[in-house]
This record gives C-alpha cells, sequence and structure tokens, in this order.
C-alpha cells in the first residue's frame, strides 16, 4: 500500500505529464496552423475620413439601380446608400451630378505581377512548365508589386482581383486574390478573407506544352492525369484527417510527411481552396463536371469559356460560374465557336456570367468590355438592365473568388470599394474619376498627387528626365 506522499507524488506527476502532453498538442496545432496559412495577408488598409457622394447615379453591383442617390463611406465601410443619407459633419463631400457610382471593379482573371510589364523573359513567372501538375507552386511568390500594371488598373476602377499562375499544366498552381493597393510585398496587398484558388487547364495547352515532353498528348491523357492527381490527393487527405483526429484524442503519433503538391490538392477536396479552371470547349466542360462529382470536389469558375453559351443550363445546375471575354475568339481551334452574345447568353439562363481580362490592356477598360457584352446581347434581343450587367464585374467575379460577403456591392457593411464615373460607365468616354478602397481614395482623375507610380515606372521616369 502506497503512503500519502507517495499518492501526492504520483498526483503531480500526473499532472506535469497531463500538461505536457496538453503543451505538445497545442504545438502541434500551432505547427498545424503554421502550415495551413504560412503567408498570412498584412494588408492594412489607410485611414481615411468620412465620404460622402451626392446627386449620383448609382448601380449596386446586385442589379439595383437608384438615381439621384447618395452613399456614404466611414471608417472603411459603406454605411449608407439611398436616395438620400445621413452625413457626418466631418465628411468630405462630393457632388456626383451627372455622374454613376459603381462597386469597384474585381477581375477574376488576371496575370498582374506574374507577368508584368515590361515583357521581358526575365519577368516571365507565370508558368511552371516543368511537369503537367505542379499544385505545390503558388502565385503569389512570383507576384512583383512593382508591376506598373496595378496602377494602370487602378485608373481603370479597378479594386481587387486574382492573379493566376498560367494554363500551361493541368494544376497549375495556387492562385492570390489582392486589393489593388500595392506595397512593399504581396502580402501586403493579400485581401485578407480571400481563400485560396488553384488554376487548372484543360484542352490544348496542356496537350500542347507536354506532347513532347512524355504527355500528356491527347485529351483523354489529361483526364486520365486529373483523375491519377485527385486518387493521391484522396490518400494524402486520409492520412492526415487520420491523424489530425488521433490529435484531437491526444493519441496522434507522428505526422505524415508534409507533401506541398499533395497539401493544396487536399484542401481543394476539403472545399477550402476554390477550382478556376481555364477551359473553351463545351464538351470539355462538361467533362470536367463528371470528374469534380467523381472526386466530390467543386469548381468554381470556368475561365475563358468560349462555349459556356452552349451549356449554360448544366453550369446553372451545377452552380458553376463562367468567366469570359466579351469578344475573342478564333485564336486557336478550341476558340473558334465563341461568340460575342455568349455573356448574356449564359446570364439569361440564370448561370454566374462574369467579364474577366486575362490581359494588362484588357484589365484597363473592363467596363467598357462589360458594354460591348451587353449591347451585343440587347442586339440579339436579350434585354438585360445595365444595373444587372454590373454583377458581371463585381458581385459575380466575387462570389467566384469567396469575398462576396466583403466586397463586390453596394451594400452596408461592406467594404467601401467603390469609384465614381464621369459618365455612365457603359459610354466609352466614362472615365474613373475618384476609385476609393476601404473608404481611402486611392486614385483622382483629377489630382496628380493621387495617381500613383510603382517604383520602377518612378525610376525609369526620372532617368528619361535626366537625359
Amino acid at each position: 500500500m502506497r503512503s500519502k506522499s507517495s499518492m501526492r507524488m504520483l498526483g503531480v506527476s500526473l499532472a506535469i505529464s497531463t500538461l505536457f502532453l496538453t503543451a505538445c498538442g497545442d504545438d502541434k496545432k500551432a505547427q498545424q496552423s503554421a502550415q495551413d496559412n504560412p503567408f498570412p495577408s498584412t494588408y492594412q488598409p489607410i485611414e481615411s475620413k468620412p465620404v460622402v457622394i451626392t446627386n449620383v447615379t448609382i448601380l449596386d453591383g446586385i442589379g439595383g439601380k437608384i438615381d439621384k442617390g447618395a452613399i456614404l463611406l466611414e471608417d472603411g465601410k459603406i454605411v449608407a446608400v439611398g436616395k438620400s443619407v445621413k452625413s457626418p459633419s466631418d465628411a468630405l463631400e462630393v457632388d456626383g451630378t451627372g455622374k454613376w457610382v459603381t462597386p469597384g471593379i474585381i477581375d477574376n482573371h488576371s496575370h498582374l505581377g506574374v507577368y508584368p510589364s515590361p515583357s521581358t523573359h526575365s519577368h516571365s513567372d507565370g508558368n511552371e512548365m516543368t511537369g503537367p501538375v505542379t499544385a505545390e507552386v503558388w502565385a503569389e511568390h512570383s507576384v512583383w508589386p512593382q508591376d506598373p500594371g496595378f496602377q494602370r488598373a487602378l485608373a481603370g476602377g479597378v479594386t481587387s482581383m486574382q492573379l493566376l499562375p498560367g494554363s500551361a499544366n493541368l494544376f497549375g498552381g495556387r492562385s492570390v486574390t489582392v486589393k489593388n493597393l500595392p506595397n512593399r510585398s504581396v502580402q501586403d496587398m493579400k485581401f485578407p478573407e480571400a481563400p485560396y484558388g488553384i488554376k487548372m487547364a484543360c484542352g490544348e495547352n496542356p496537350k500542347r506544352v507536354y506532347g513532347s515532353k512524355g504527355g500528356p498528348m491527347t485529351r483523354m491523357a489529361n483526364v486520365a492525369g486529373y483523375r491519377k492527381a485527385w486518387i493521391d490527393a484522396q490518400e494524402y487527405r486520409k492520412k492526415w484527417d487520420a491523424y489530425n483526429a488521433a490529435l484531437e484524442e491526444g493519441k496522434a503519433g507522428e505526422a505524415p510527411k508534409r507533401d506541398l503538391r499533395m497539401e493544396t490538392l487536399a484542401g481543394v477536396l476539403r472545399g477550402d481552396i476554390l477550382v478556376h479552371m481555364h477551359c473553351y470547349r463545351a464538351d470539355e466542360m462538361a467533362v470536367m463536371m463528371d470528374v469534380m462529382k467523381e472526386f466530390d470536389y467543386k469548381i468554381g469558375t470556368f475561365h475563358h469559356a468560349v462555349e459556356a453559351y452552349k451549356i449554360s443550363d448544366m453550369l446553372a445546375e451545377n452552380n458553376v460560374c463562367s468567366a469570359m471575354w466579351a469578344d475573342w475568339w478564333g485564336f486557336k481551334m478550341e476558340a473558334y465557336d465563341g461568340i460575342r452574345e455568349n455573356i448574356p447568353m449564359v446570364h439569361n439562363a440564370g448561370a454566374c456570367a462574369i467579364v474577366h481580362s486575362d490581359s494588362d490592356i484588357g484589365i484597363q477598360r473592363l467596363n467598357q468590355e462589360a458594354a460591348k457584352a451587353w449591347s451585343d446581347g440587347k442586339r440579339a434581343g436579350i434585354d438585360i438592365s445595365q444595373a444587372e450587367a454590373w454583377q458581371w464585374l463585381s458581385a459575380n467575379p466575387a462570389k467566384s473568388l469567396g469575398i462576396f460577403e466583403h466586397t463586390g456591392s453596394l451594400e452596408e457593411g461592406k467594404n467601401a470599394d467603390v469609384v465614381l464615373w464621369t459618365a455612365d460607365p457603359f459610354s466609352t468616354y466614362a472615365k474613373a474619376e475618384k476609385v476609393f478602397i476601404d473608404g481611402a481614395m486611392v486614385f483622382d482623375l483629377n489630382n496628380p498627387e493621387l495617381q500613383p507610380v510603382s517604383d520602377f515606372e518612378l525610376g525609369q521616369t526620372f532617368l528619361g528626365g535626366a537625359q
């Protein structure tokens, strides 16, 4: 029989052991957290005073229009929208007579920073063409914040964008969503609440790039490549799910070895990472939705999708967005069946339609790209209002990127990402006059001091002047 003192010592020992095991468990959880988000956003909104814009035509981004309305921005948020708003005494008042207000444009398909200007081989960092599956690479590790394209896009009313790897691979790597407020690093630009995306590609690109490098060289091999990768990802996920379940019960042994490629794919299977898939032909999009169902993941958006009009009902049924050009077509065989009415036809079927750029030039005038698609639809007898069509530039891309809770529409409580246009933004002559990100005025057409210039461009300007 043990003495009372030995029993006390045993109790202390057990308590110390419990604390040690708890600490180890907490440490493992901390390691898991760092593993899940090793490059967190360090974005900080610019401090600003309240702004009220009055007597302005408002498109709210979700289908509503207010004539002679008003909007109040305060503390980085949209505080009020309506026919009139109560303005704080210290607010900056802007008379919007004859002008229009919209949510900031969101481009869900950009390569700024990874294919920056000037376009040189040394700047080309978007395609890791070393294997058909490169899910381990992250676009943010290629982004050059000094790309002058960011400022050009800002002058076009773009307040947020998704930066994607290129489309050479079956799995091209992770994308990153940013606020269009360049800083010292991409982490300073990262949209704080945005989930990661993964770039995938089907069709001509992967088979063209890898056909002479051991494959895939056919579309059937493309599909076999996706399926093999998902099978591997399922096994990887199963190992980690078992380990994490054991960790919760305090029974975990040694963690499985990390695999950066599989981490990204397992993140897709868990629903944490959104799929953005470069795909042109209707039949291939249909096949990819079958693969999606086979492995129980979600394709969020087909990009380019020039034949989306052929399967618009299937897109609506499966809740898959299509990010499209207004009129690019015919530059390769899989783009041959593109039509100018694609975007309005997808919208008219009740599916999620998006206007995207995929271009450092097109991103500067996305309002005009949407206007082209809108007018082409009207000529074909598809009567969509301007208020509805603006969803293609803000609400729908925000949904595609998983950030609609925070931005993409002019609703109370959302981020004050707002553009004041000199005229009807569906006009060729309209310009973004003032651009606000989180309520701060970051561009002003009439004030050179609020027309930002990148460090790179500033250096070029200075050297040019010295000569």
